[in-house]
């Protein structure tokens, strides 16, 4: 499952890197988030549209300019997340797994635009392009997705099984307990 599991993360950076290709080829790069080029909407209500912007930061350009540290920082997430795969994948569900490597995937896609603004200089920023217009929130890009959907995954995957584990916990002590008291009526006879 580990192997199945990289090869989904490298079909996601492919298809993150094909994705930001078609949209620095074909989209004009905008000055501000108002130019939209294509808007998805349903009847009147615009539910996002493409706005090909750089972002040299993080999301809602945190740590902008700030290019190295985001590259290292990334890469550390990456190696831990690779190292707990490798170490405890005999103990990882098929979802966890999925989940790790839309992490993963994404982290990776975005890495790759940061190591291009090291190298080079006309290349400004990550690729971003998706602007959610029902709502004031930051232009973000496939790789931010998977982030965030593989982030929320992991987190509900950890709070189930903590409350799964706590239950059986529970349950142990509970039958322990009935087990005691038996044997003190038993000692009491």
């Amino acid at each position: 499952m580990l192997i199945l599991s990289l090869v989904l993360a490298g079909l996601l950076v492919v298809l993150d890197q094909l994705l930001k290709l078609y949209i620095s080829s074909n989209f004009e790069l905008c000055t501000s988030v108002i130019h939209r080029y294509f808007t998805f909407s349903i009847g009147s209500f615009d539910i996002f549209s493409i706005t090909h912007i750089r972002n040299d930061g993080a999301g809602w350009s945190i740590l902008g300019g700030q290019t190295t540290f985001l590259i290292a920082f990334t890469s550390i997430v990456l190696i831990v997340i690779l190292v707990y795969m490798v170490i405890k994948r005999k103990k990882i569900g098929t979802l966890e797994y999925l989940t790790l490597s839309l992490i993963i995937g994404g982290g990776i896609g975005n890495l790759i635009d940061r190591f291009r603004m090291l190298i080079d200089p006309d290349f400004t920023g990550v690729v971003d392009y998706i602007a959610l217009d029902f709502i004031d929130f930051p232009v973000f890009n496939f790789a931010d997705m998977c982030v965030v959907v593989g982030g929320i995954g992991v987190c509900i995957i950890y709070i189930l099984q903590e409350s799964k584990e706590s239950k059986a916990k529970k349950h142990a002590n509970a039958v322990h307990n009935d087990d005691d008291a038996e044997q003190l009526q038993g000692d009491e006879k």
